[in-house]
C-alpha cells in the first residue's frame, strides 16, 4: 500500500459551452390599412313648432296693467292704452292670443361612415447570410 501522503492529485479539465445567438430575419410581413366608405342614412323624429296669433278686440277698463298669463297651450298678452276721461282709466283694448301647437315628422339625413380595414401579407424572405 501506498502511504496518504504519496498520494497524488491529478487535475482534469472541464469542458465549458458557449451558446452564441444570432438574430435573423426570417419572415416579413406588409400590413397595409385601407378606408372603405359607405353611405347610410340617420333617421329620426323632429319636433316643428309653429305659433298662431289671434287678435281679439276687448275695450275693458282696468285699474292696472294685466300680466300675461298662460291658459292651456295659450299665452294671452294684454295691450293698453291710457284714455283721458274725466279720470285717467286704463283700458284693455287688445288681447293677442298665442297659441303654441307642435307637429312631429320622421326625418332622414343621408350620412357617411367611414370603417377602417387592414390586409395582412407575407413579404419575400430575405437572402440567408453566410453566417
Amino acid at each position: 500500500m501506498v502511504p496518504d501522503d504519496d498520494k497524488r492529485t491529478i487535475p482534469l479539465y472541464e469542458e465549458q459551452l458557449e451558446i452564441d445567438k444570432l438574430q435573423t430575419v426570417t419572415d416579413r410581413v406588409k400590413v397595409s390599412t385601407h378606408v372603405d366608405e359607405r353611405t347610410v342614412l340617420l333617421e329620426d323624429t323632429v319636433e316643428r313648432g309653429d305659433l298662431t296669433i289671434e287678435r281679439i278686440a276687448v275695450d275693458r277698463a282696468v285699474t292696472e296693467a294685466p300680466e300675461p298669463r298662460q291658459e292651456g297651450d295659450t299665452l294671452i298678452v294684454s295691450l293698453i292704452e291710457e284714455r283721458l276721461v274725466v279720470e285717467k282709466r286704463l283700458f284693455v283694448i287688445e288681447e293677442l292670443r298665442i297659441t303654441r301647437t307642435s307637429t312631429t315628422e320622421h326625418v332622414a339625413i343621408p350620412a357617411t361612415v367611414r370603417t377602417m380595414r387592414a390586409t395582412v401579407a407575407h413579404a419575400k424572405q430575405p437572402p440567408a447570410t453566410g453566417e
